[in-house]
């Protein structure tokens, strides 16, 4: 029997993000009604050896990161989008860096997710309709040079 601290699952509702660089902000704590995108998986690359038929070799392959895909309420400070312009205007467009905070029910920090390098790969707004009244969601697709996880 353990008598150590309950390892009870986190909730998917509590982190923060912080956003570093994005349209002349130093540093920017911004709110978001999801994060998705946290993954990264290993290419497998099969190996036939010469004169071996009894099996092939599986090496190790280059690493993938996934997009960090954030939503939101789209609002009037309309940085997101800007910083997506930016990327398409041929002016000079700029790679940020971030983190994404894992909280605990309290809001104490956890564990996070440093990325490096990210750049805006996609920007969409959620389909307008006047039947229904739901709020107007920005989605921002982040691509970058991967994660580096802290617990």
């Amino acid at each position: 029997m353990s008598t150590g601290t309950s390892q009870d699952p986190l909730p998917v509702y509590c982190f923060k993000v912080k956003l570093t660089g994005v349209s002349g902000h130093s540093d920017a704590t911004a709110f978001f009604k999801s994060v998705s995108g946290l993954k990264y998986e290993t290419d497998v690359t099969d190996f036939q050896e010469g004169g071996q038929n009894r099996f092939t070799h599986r090496l190790v392959g280059p690493t993938k990161w996934g997009n960090i895909v954030l939503k939101r309420g789209f609002a009037k400070s309309f940085d997101m989008v800007k910083w997506r312009e930016e990327w398409l205007s041929g002016g000079k467009p700029k790679r940020i860096s971030g983190e994404i905070t894992q909280l605990d029910t309290q809001l104490n920090p956890v564990c996070k997710w440093k990325f490096k390098d990210g750049w805006p790969c996609k920007w969409e707004l959620s389909e307008m309709d006047a039947s229904k009244s739901e709020l107007a969601i920005e989605t921002l697709e982040i691509a970058h040079h991967g994660l580096e996880f802290s617990g």
